[in-house]
């Protein structure tokens, strides 16, 4: 153990030790400046040499391109009284933590969108994971989970198989004989899910269908095993070709997932019961979902919601902050709502002015609307936004959602009696 508790590094103080694996110690600690606690991993003294520091140049660089919601950024990676110490942000527990107490049905295919959606992102970039783990696999507040170590996994992986260490994990059959792939991080989130799922952890030689399979027919949809069962091919050529892939056939099947799951396993042909909430829920989207959007799911009630919602019309749950899926490119740190390259502000929460990352004025069909600053350069918004992301001026448009005509009687924004309990643009009830 190189630290021990109380003990003063540079500006952090040891709170105590997290854990520790082949490659590295990671430590609780406070940042005595900032006044925040975070993560520090320490790798092995005798693990860190001249080469192994040039690849975590390379690989550093390479993470810093992937600013996603589910990705956990490294804060700063330096040498600190001659010990090499990366710096992340303190989550709440691991994924691992997590899987050892109960979880709900809808959470646990919340946290499977999450994981795919952050690896799905690096994939874009083409960016190989290698080390897909829960115990990289970061929980913050909100059940907001962040994806670990991309980029630093492969260093430590090359490392530890210099040294001779190392052991199978989660790892893909061909990844352990040295050639991973982006089909080889397909496989290490096909093995999270099913034990997420089944409770079962399936292992070498990984036939089908692994233990838990009983469990997984009486709980999962057949469309949802089939994912699972592909995801987990032994032969590579017959996965996903990616989680980009994989992430769009799994939203494709989610709804009639958490359907199956609500009404019950069908019981000599028959459903044992009929949920009303989800029955309205889907005759909801089906009117009004592609319409506002409603691509994410609240984290408490499940109900569909939108990402400039910032009140669940189902439970009136507040959203300062979003989770889930994003059909822009970046996110506002603050509120964590989707921005495209181009604005200047964040039109969902006002937060802090940014520097636009391309000059390009980007068309989006999303603009149906203009801003009422005569002063404004570009006068483009799209439906449900509170600042205009150009000038920052607030939109006294009363949004409405096309095909109704009733309005909150609070802020005078599109309602819908027939399904929301609670206004999702000021919170209030009717």
């Amino acid at each position: 153990m190189l630290f021990k508790a109380r003990q003063r590094f540079d500006k952090y103080r040891i709170e105590g030790k997290l854990g520790e694996g082949g490659f590295a110690h990671v430590y609780r600690a406070m940042d005595t400046i900032e006044g925040v606690r975070v993560a520090l991993k320490v790798p092995r003294p005798h693990l860190v040499n001249s080469d192994v520091l040039d690849d975590f140049r390379r690989e550093v660089r390479l993470a810093a391109q992937l600013d996603h919601p589910n990705i956990l950024q490294i804060k700063n990676a330096s040498f600190v009284q001659d010990k090499f110490v990366i710096v992340y942000a303190l989550g709440e527990r691991t994924l691992d933590e997590r899987m050892r107490t109960r979880i709900s049905f809808d959470v646990m295919l919340d946290f499977a969108e999450q994981m795919l959606s952050a690896v799905a992102h690096a994939h874009h970039h083409r960016i190989i994971h290698c080390d897909i783990k829960p115990e990289n696999m970061i929980l913050f507040p909100n059940n907001r989970l962040r994806l670990a170590d991309f980029g630093i996994a492969r260093v430590a992986q090359r490392t530890l198989k210099a040294s001779g260490s190392g052991t199978m994990g989660y790892m893909a059959p061909e990844q352990a004989m040295g050639r991973p792939s982006f089909r080889s991080d397909v496989f290490s989130l096909g093995l999270i899910l099913w034990r997420m799922f089944t409770g079962q952890l399936p292992e070498w030689p990984f036939a089908w269908p692994p233990p838990g399979d009983e469990k997984a027919r009486r709980r999962l949809h057949p469309d949802l095993i089939r994912l699972l069962q592909r995801a987990l091919e032994v032969d590579p050529r017959k996965r996903f070709a990616d989680a980009d892939q994989m992430l769009t056939a799994f939203r494709a099947l989610k709804r009639r997932a958490l359907m199956f799951r609500s009404k019950g396993p069908a019981v000599n042909g028959k459903r044992s019961g009929r949920d009303w909430k989800a029955v309205r829920r889907q005759q909801f989207q089906q009117q009004f979902g592609k319409l506002l959007q409603t691509n994410c799911n609240c984290e408490k009630c499940d109900g569909p919601v939108a990402e400039g919602m910032h009140w669940c019309p189902w439970c009136g749950k507040h959203r300062p902050t979003h989770t889930g899926y994003s059909s822009f490119p970046i996110h506002c740190p603050r509120c964590h709502r989707g921005m495209k390259l181009d604005w200047r502000y964040c039109p969902w929460c006002y937060g802090a002015g940014f520097e636009p990352q391309t000059l390009r004025r980007l068309s989006d069909a999303r603009y149906n609307a203009r801003c009422s600053n005569p002063a404004c350069d570009r006068k483009l918004l799209m439906p449900f936004m509170r600042y205009c992301p150009w000038c920052r001026k607030k939109v006294r448009k009363k949004w409405t959602v096309a095909g109704a005509t009733d309005k909150c009687k609070s802020c005078g924004w599109g309602f819908l009696p027939a399904y929301w309990s609670h206004c999702p643009w000021c919170g209030k009830s009717p």
